[in-house]
């Protein structure tokens, strides 16, 4: 038997919303150069706490929509539309 890994960050006392976790995704899509948390934390067009803020990070990693670098730049790397062509030129998926 797989198990599955599931996401569950510790002792978080707020999750976010989905309308926050959205935006935080659509900043780091419509970033002209890869920002550090700082940098895009900066940028949100809405305050929000920092621990939330991580805990979308955290998630969006685990997820593989973003990479962070070891510099601390956050890439966008979730393709759908990408992957989809891949397939149809035959890629195998697991």
């Amino acid at each position: 038997m797989v198990s599955k890994t599931v996401f569950r960050p510790k002792n978080v006392l707020r999750y976010p919303r989905l309308d926050t976790v959205l935006m935080v995704e659509e900043a780091i899509q419509k970033a002209e150069e890869y920002p550090t948390k700082a940098e895009l934390m900066r940028s949100l067009p809405k305050k929000i706490m920092y621990q939330t803020f991580n805990t979308i990070i955290d998630y969006l990693e685990y997820s593989g929509k973003i990479l962070v670098d070891k510099d601390g730049s956050i890439v966008w790397i979730w393709d759908p539309e990408g992957i989809r062509k891949l397939k149809e030129k035959g890629l195998i998926v697991k």
